[in-house]
């Protein structure tokens, strides 16, 4: 499970089109992950404005650490446990992925290719997966299962 150098770079250039609407992005992708999975409203009781800016700032950290994941776990793993406090499950990875996705193929219109749908899904499963196995001991990537529904 790596990143390759095209992705990153792929990963890079994408997230610098979508900043310059990162509020608008924050809105389109929580409206999304509600849209596929309604119970994870209750987990956000909070201002979405706020919640928004702090899912870009978590997704710029991301993308500005491509080439240096050994500083970004830690960071990860932290912020998975603290989520496993506000009621977190492992199953809930799974619509933030998807969500991020339809985000990204509404934000970027044309640019959205599939060599960078592709570079963004294997960048969310490694961060998915570090956080997945920092927060649940019993969390196997090899054996994982998703088994709830979502709508579509």
């Amino acid at each position: 499970m790596s990143i390759s150098e095209k992705q990153k770079q792929l990963v890079r250039a994408s997230f610098k089109q979508v900043e310059p609407i990162a509020d608008q992005a924050a809105e389109i992708f929580y409206k999304q992950l509600f849209d596929y999975d309604p119970s994870l409203k209750k987990l956000f009781k909070n201002d979405m404005k706020a919640q928004g800016r702090k899912l870009m700032a978590a997704l710029k950290l991301a993308v500005s650490s491509l080439d240096n994941l050994e500083k970004l776990v830690p960071v990860l793993q932290q912020l998975a446990i603290g989520h496993v406090k506000y009621g977190v499950t492992v199953d809930d990875y799974t619509p933030v992925g998807n969500a991020l996705v339809a985000t990204l193929k509404k934000g970027l219109g044309d640019a959205f290719t599939d060599d960078v749908r592709q570079a963004w899904i294997e960048t969310y499963r490694v961060v998915a997966t570090v956080m997945r196995e920092a927060a649940y001991s019993n969390y196997n990537p090899d054996t994982y299962h998703n088994n709830k529904h979502y709508r579509h």
